[in-house]
């Protein structure tokens, strides 16, 4: 097979590269010696419970593109990690698969590390359903306690909706939230994490009619960049420029950093952090 048709036929080779590196007595298989390491097809086919056949014809380039499920099921059989499961849709089908949010409590402490570097920028991470899980010291200087509170409490929309301290800190409230109401429905949605969501948006139109007004308009935004302005009760007037990034590896997750736009802004800052 020339080079071009291999790499035309991506999928197969994935599929076969992936196979190669299963360990069949690992997997419950006889350990009889084998011609070629790793899977049989037809044990793939028996573990994605679809025919052998079928997975054949995928594997040889045959038979059409393969349907979603059937992709899902052959990830599972084959093991794959969350973004080898995303390349496998990518090159089976042209698109990526449904999001399925898996929230996981905690960073590593390489991400806290880059935090903590970050200082005297304030800079914290979030979940897909805007809950803080990790932040620096100028974070909690400048924006909000985090440590102080309980980990079901931290979060960015119960912070602007229900806490009058930061609702206080915000020079035009109601344009902050609407921004943060819209760009949380984005990254909610692109998570799939609806049933995560369900719980917090009813809490939050119980205790705040504002919130349940600006819900219901359905308005979306995306974070990416901006400018912040707060008051803080002791430093006075900050102004800052945001950005948030999403962290390799782990797309349940957004680090923000709060960058001061003037050396006065952040003289002071720093002054404050020590």
């Amino acid at each position: 097979m020339s080079e071009f048709a291999a790499f035309e036929n991506r999928l197969g080779a994935y599929l076969r590269d992936r196979r190669a590196r299963l360990d069949p007595a690992a997997l419950g298989f006889a350990g009889e010696r084998r011609r070629t390491p790793g899977l049989r097809r037809e044990e793939v086919a028996s573990r994605a419970n679809i025919s052998a056949t079928w997975y054949t014809w995928l594997e040889q380039g045959r038979g059409g593109a393969p349907s979603a499920d059937v992709l899902d099921r052959i990830s599972r059989a084959l093991m794959l990690t969350d973004i080898e499961r995303e390349h496998l849709f990518l090159i089976g089908l042209g698109r990526p698969p449904e999001v399925r949010y898996r929230g996981q409590a905690g960073v590593t402490p390489r991400l806290q590390g880059v935090l903590d570097a970050l200082d005297p920028s304030p800079a914290l991470i979030r979940t897909a359903i805007w809950d803080v899980v990790a932040w620096n010291r100028a974070a909690t200087v400048l924006l909000t306690d985090y440590g102080a509170l309980p980990p079901e409490e931290r979060n960015v929309l119960r912070f602007i909706f229900l806490d009058p301290r930061v609702r206080a800190a915000q020079y035009d409230w109601e344009s902050v939230a609407r921004f943060v109401v819209a760009a949380f429905r984005v990254d909610a949605a692109r998570a799939g994490a609806a049933a995560e969501v369900e719980p917090l948006v009813d809490e939050l139109c119980r205790k705040s009619p504002e919130f349940r007004a600006m819900w219901r308009d359905n308005d979306v935004r995306t974070h990416g960049e901006g400018a912040k302005h707060i008051k803080h009760p002791v430093l006075g007037p900050l102004s800052f420029e945001y950005s948030a990034f999403q962290v390799d590896g782990r797309p349940d997750l957004s680090m923000v950093v709060y960058n001061p736009t003037t050396a006065e802004d952040a003289a002071k800052i720093r002054g404050l952090v020590g």
